[in-house]
This record gives C-alpha cells, structure tokens and sequence, in this order.
C-alpha cells in the first residue's frame, strides 16, 4: 500500500503548486516495500500451487531460481515492469485463493478435486510463465 505523501516534504512537490505528485525518493522507497510485499505474496502463492499440485495428483514441482529469485529481480528492475509485477502477483492470488477453498470443499465432500485442481494448476503456471517474461533480458540495465 502507497504510504502517505505531504506535499510540503518535496521541494518539486512546492514548485508545482502543492500537488500530490511522488517525489522521486517516495517513489523508491514505495518500489522497495512493493518488491518485499510481491516476495511475501509470490512465496504464498507458490505454497498454496504446491497444495493444488498435490490435489491435482502430480508430483511436487521443484522450483528454478528464476522462480525464486523473481521478486528480488523485480525489485531491482524497478519501474513499470515492478509495478506490473506486482499487479500480476496480486491477480494470481486473486484466483488462487478462492480456487484452493474451493478445491479443499470439494476434497471434504468426498470427491475427487483432481480435475479442477488441475485446471487450477495450469491457470496458475501460465499465468506465472506470463510474470517471469517481465524478467528484462541480460544487457537491460537494472536499477540498483
């Protein structure tokens, strides 16, 4: 969530009449705490697929590191494609949250959820292959 901004604590933010645009430095400060946010989300996300994987009867899948190591790549990308990451992120929680309560009612009634999980499961992989394409390309100059 943005933190607040007082328009009086930027000089740029004086000189265009008091308006409530981000000065730079906010703006980073925000890229940081979006990015350890995103880290929390991704890492809970990947824990809820695990579950959905099980439901679907595949075997458990063994992440890669641009799996892991995708919000910190974000974070240090920054810009749009941090902001876009993080939406993205946001919207796979979106439909993996009610889908999992789904899948576990489904599994408490005593049928199988393996059909739906699976579906799910599929959802959540192109969906992440769709995030990790935000990855910049090696020679794309990262924020640092």
């Amino acid at each position: 969530m943005q933190q607040p901004h007082s328009p009086g604590s930027d000089s740029r933010a004086m000189s265009q009449g008091g308006t409530d645009h981000l000065p730079a430095a906010g703006h980073a400060q925000f890229d940081h705490a979006a990015g350890s946010g995103m880290s929390m989300k991704w890492a809970a996300l990947h824990e809820a697929a695990a579950v959905v994987c099980s439901l679907a009867g595949l075997q458990a899948e063994i992440r890669k590191s641009e799996i892991r190591n995708f919000p910190a790549m974000m974070r240090d990308t920054g810009g749009w494609r941090l902001d876009l990451a993080c939406q993205g992120v946001d919207d796979l929680a979106a439909f993996m949250e009610p889908g999992l309560v789904a899948l576990v009612a489904v599994s408490a009634r005593g049928l199988s959820p393996a059909p739906a999980a699976l579906a799910l499961w599929h959802e959540f992989v192109a969906a992440r292959a769709a995030l990790l394409a935000l990855v910049p390309p090696p020679g794309i100059k990262r924020r640092t």
